[in-house]
C-alpha cells in the first residue's frame, strides 16, 4: 500500500491524495486547486491521474478546494463511488453546481471584456456533469463502518470543520501484513459555538493531517469579539459599509452568530445584515436538516424552537439585482458574500464597488491561499486586480483570524498526539513555513514528513 500526493501539497488549496495497493485505488478528497487565475487554470484542467483507474473517493467535507474536482473525475471516466457524510453529501450537491454556475459567469464576464484575440475562456465543467456526478455518492454516518474497496475498512469521524466533515481513518491487510492510515481532512476547533466538537483522531500506524495554522494560535472568543465589535464602531464613525468575503458553509454562519451576540449585548448598534449568495441560503436550509451536526447547547435551542444561529436578523440575496441594489444603499450596513478567497462569486462586484472607498472596511476572516485576491488584501498591496482591471486599495482591510474554522497549532499538536502515528506524520494542505513550524512541535520530528505534489509514501 502506497500514497502519492496529487494535491495540497506545500500548498492549502486542492486537495487530493490517492491510495493505492492490490486491494485497489483509492482516492482521499478531490478539490480543485485555488490561487493565481493562470495557475488555477493550469493545475485544474488535467487530473495528475488517470479517472478511470480510481476504484473509489473518499471524501472528507464539501469546501470546493476538497471536493471541486469530482465533476471532472466522473467526466473523466471515473465509474466506482464516492463516500462522505450525509451532510457532506447534500452540502456538495449545491456546492458543485454553485461553482460550474459561477465558473460559467465568471468565464462569460472575462470573455465580454477581452482585450486581445486569445481563445475563449471556458469553464471547468459544466451543471451536467455536476448532475452526472452526484448519482456516485454514496452516505455513511460518523463511526459507521464501510468498505470503500473489499478488504479495505474505513470510518468517517467528527472533524468539527464545518457541517459534515469528517476525519476518515483506513484499515488494510495486504500480503499478510496489516496497516492503518488516518487522513485528518480539515480539522476544526474545540469549545466553538454551534458545531459538535472534533473528535480525538484514532490511533493508526501512519498520519495524513493539515497544517494550516500550524505555529498559530487562535484569539480567544472574548478577544474575536472585542476586535469585531472595534471593526464595526470604526465602520459607524466613517458612515461606511462593512464588507466580509466568506464561505457559504461555516464562517457565514458563525460570523452571524457573533453579530447576534453583540446586538443581543447592545455592544454594536442595530443595522443590516445581507448574506449575498444564493448558495448561502441553500446551504442553510441544508445544515437545518442535519440536526446531528449542531452542539448539544445550539440542538437544545433549536428545540425549543429558539434562533441561536442569529438568523432572523440576516436578509438572503439570492437574485443579482437585489446585490447589484446594494451599491446604491447609504449608510452603514454589513455583507458577507462568498467566495472566502475573493476568487470568485458575488464578492468581487462588492469589492470592485467598495475598495476604492476609504469610508468603508473589508474584513478577512478566514485563510488566504497564496496568489488569490484575498492574500493580496491581507498583504497590504496598494493596488489589486479585480476582474482584470486595477483598482487602488483605499478601504480599510482589517484581519481577523479568529473565525477560521481550522483547527490552530495547540489543537493540531494535540490531534497528532492523539494519532500516536508509529511509521510517520505527512503534513498537508498548509504552506512550508506553516508545515515546519508544525513538524518542530510533533514528537519524533525525524519521522515527520513534508511532502511535494506528486511524491509517493509506501505504507504497508
Amino acid at each position: 500500500m502506497r500514497v502519492t500526493f496529487w494535491g495540497a501539497a506545500r500548498t492549502v488549496t486542492g486537495s487530493k491524495h490517492l491510495l493505492t495497493g492490490r486491494l485497489g485505488t483509492v482516492l482521499l478528497d478531490c478539490g480543485l486547486f485555488q490561487g493565481r487565475r493562470a495557475e488555477s487554470e493550469a493545475r485544474n484542467r488535467a487530473l495528475p491521474f488517470r479517472p478511470s483507474s480510481v476504484d473509489a473517493v473518499v471524501l472528507s467535507h464539501a469546501h470546493i478546494d476538497h471536493s471541486g474536482a469530482l465533476p471532472l473525475l466522473c467526466r473523466g471516466g471515473f465509474e466506482g463511488s464516492i463516500h462522505a457524510t450525509p451532510a457532506s453529501a447534500d452540502l456538495c450537491r449545491a456546492m458543485l453546481l454553485d461553482a460550474a454556475h459561477i465558473q460559467i459567469k465568471d468565464a462569460e464576464w472575462l470573455n465580454r471584456h477581452r482585450r486581445n484575440t486569445r481563445a475563449l475562456i471556458e469553464p471547468l465543467y459544466s451543471p451536467r456533469d455536476v448532475e452526472e456526478a452526484l448519482p456516485r455518492f454514496v452516505s455513511h454516518h460518523y463511526e459507521q463502518p464501510f468498505e470503500p474497496v473489499p478488504g479495505l475498512g474505513a470510518a468517517f469521524h467528527e472533524a468539527g470543520h464545518i457541517a459534515g466533515a469528517a476525519s476518515v481513518s483506513l484499515r488494510w491487510r495486504e500480503n499478510g501484513r496489516g496497516g492503518s492510515l488516518v487522513f485528518s481532512g480539515d480539522l476544526g476547533r474545540p469549545a466553538r459555538p454551534i458545531l459538535r466538537d472534533p473528535a480525538p483522531l484514532p490511533q493508526a500506524d501512519t498520519l495524513i493531517i493539515e497544517g494550516t495554522y500550524g505555529g498559530k494560535r487562535h484569539p480567544t472568543e472574548a478577544e474575536l469579539w472585542s476586535a469585531l465589535e472595534a471593526v464595526v464602531r470604526d465602520a459607524v464613525r466613517r458612515g461606511g459599509r462593512i464588507v466580509i468575503p466568506a464561505f457559504a458553509i461555516g464562517r457565514t454562519q458563525e460570523v452571524v452568530h457573533a453579530l447576534d451576540r453583540l446586538f443581543q449585548e447592545k455592544r454594536i448598534p442595530e443595522m443590516p445584515i445581507f448574506v449575498d449568495s444564493p448558495l448561502a441560503a441553500e446551504v442553510q436550509a441544508i445544515i437545518q436538516r442535519h440536526r446531528e451536526v449542531f452542539d448539544e447547547e445550539t440542538s437544545a435551542a433549536m428545540a425549543r424552537g429558539e434562533d441561536p444561529l442569529g438568523l432572523r436578523r440576516v436578509t438572503m440575496l439570492r437574485e443579482a439585482s437585489e446585490s447589484k441594489e446594494l451599491n446604491d444603499r447609504p449608510g452603514t450596513f454589513i455583507t458577507i458574500s462568498a467566495s472566502g478567497m475573493c476568487e470568485g462569486g458575488r464578492i468581487l462586484h462588492h469589492l470592485k464597488n467598495t475598495i476604492e472607498d476609504p469610508r468603508h472596511t473589508v474584513v478577512i476572516i478566514g485563510y488566504q491561499a497564496e496568489g488569490t485576491l484575498g492574500r493580496r488584501l491581507v498583504e497590504g498591496r496598494p493596488e489589486v486586480r479585480i476582474f482584470g482591471e486595477p483598482h487602488p486599495v483605499r478601504a480599510r482591510v482589517v484581519v481577523l483570524n479568529g473565525f477560521s474554522a481550522h483547527a490552530d497549532h495547540d489543537a493540531l499538536v494535540a490531534q497528532a498526539k492523539a494519532c500516536g502515528a508509529r511509521n510517520g506524520v505527512a503534513i498537508v494542505h498548509s504552506d512550508l513555513e506553516r508545515a515546519e513550524a508544525l513538524r518542530s512541535a510533533l514528537p519524533a520530528p525525524d519521522s515527520v514528513r513534508i511532502p511535494v505534489e506528486g511524491e509517493t509514501w509506501e505504507l504497508a
